[in-house]
């Protein structure tokens, strides 16, 4: 159990430094647009972030919706900047994801992006150069096999840890093939203050119905669905959420999340079965691509209609990683669904 009060204190601390206003309730991992070459389209990303930010602050970049397991160390060097340059102009929180198979690339690459940032920043002292680059931490997964041990996790996930920077812990056992129980997430909330954040994306949650206090850790749900039952204004355990959908239905589960604080459920509830409806459609038609996650595949299908407007499927379809363009159909399919559930924009926010 994470009852060490003086670790408890100084991870309320460090959030405080790191985020002023409070934790943000809403966490994107944002989409990765590419143009007709493949190359990483930085001018269509930043039309994105910029059309998110009235109603997302926090961004995991890249998250797996992001590629981030896809992408080459190139590409990942240039989403970072990127990302960087976004996170200033429009005063962004962001979470740099670190998504490594093994424990030691993680902490290389961890310790790569710290001096980058400090060298971007003139700054040496690393929570000076993270605050004024307004990165508020690293996300890192377990190491990646089925028989990864709760202590092979340990000893991976320490040494990153015991470099006192602000570390998030993202479960994500569909690319690990493992999770990290409740023992040993409480474990790390016990011993290092600079745990600071949780992304829950199993489903399962073990860790939150655990029960076990995790000293002022942050907890956000990552996987999709039914959110209100899943929300701390609704009573359930997550005071935040860090989803793929937040790419396309921002302001609708900004709204979702302010109804919800101010007490009107109902219409909260059913704002969440509106957008349940639409992504567990949208994940069906998507289902059959090959290339890319179904998570992408199906968000870069809705961002269309969101980006071009009702005559979207006139549009050639987006890029996925791999090269090739989303299925017309499928894009077609998800238009249908958008205009069913009554959320296919009027306009395209690239035509604003």
């Amino acid at each position: 159990m994470a009852n060490n009060p003086q670790t408890a204190v100084q991870r309320r601390d460090l959030l405080q430094r790191l985020f002023p206003a409070g934790a943000p309730s809403l966490w994107c991992p944002s989409l990765t647009h590419y143009n007709q070459d493949g190359g990483i389209d930085r001018a269509r990303i930043a039309a994105h972030l910029l059309h998110l930010a009235p109603h997302v602050k926090g961004f995991l970049i890249p998250g797996s919706t992001s590629d981030g397991w896809e992408l080459h160390d190139d590409e990942f060097w240039e989403l970072l900047e990127l990302a960087l340059e976004q996170a200033q102009k429009l005063e962004l929180h962001l979470l740099v994801g670190v998504l490594k198979t093994e424990a030691g690339a993680a902490l290389e690459t961890v310790a790569k992006v710290l001096a980058h940032i400090k060298a971007r920043t003139n700054e040496r002292d690393a929570e000076k150069a993270l605050l004024k680059a307004r990165v508020c931490g690293f996300a890192i997964c377990a190491p990646h096999g089925k028989a990864v041990s709760q202590e092979d996790m340990e000893r991976g996930l320490t040494p990153i840890l015991e470099l006192g920077l602000p570390i998030a812990l993202y479960q994500l056992p569909q690319m690990t093939q493992n999770e990290i129980g409740p023992e040993l997430v409480g474990s790390l909330a016990e011993r290092f203050p600079n745990f600071i954040l949780f992304k829950d994306s199993s489903g399962s949650d073990r860790v939150v119905m655990s029960g076990r206090n995790l000293g002022g850790v942050f907890t956000m749900r990552g996987a999709e669905g039914d959110y209100m039952r899943w929300l701390t204004h609704a009573g359930g355990p997550y005071p935040g959420f860090l989803l793929s959908t937040a790419n396309c239905f921002a302001a609708e589960l900004d709204q979702m999340i302010n109804l919800a604080k101010a007490g009107n459920l109902d219409a909260a509830c059913k704002l969440s079965d509106r957008i349940t409806g639409v992504i567990n459609d949208a994940f069906v038609i998507a289902q059959p691509v090959s290339a890319g996650n179904i998570y992408t595949n199906a968000n870069k299908a809705i961002d269309h209609f969101l980006a071009h407007g009702p005559n979207s499927a006139e549009v050639m379809t987006p890029r996925l990683h791999a090269r090739v363009p989303l299925p017309s159909e499928v894009i077609r399919k998800t238009g249908e669904v958008l205009v069913r559930y009554g959320l296919m924009p009027r306009e395209g926010y690239l035509g604003r």
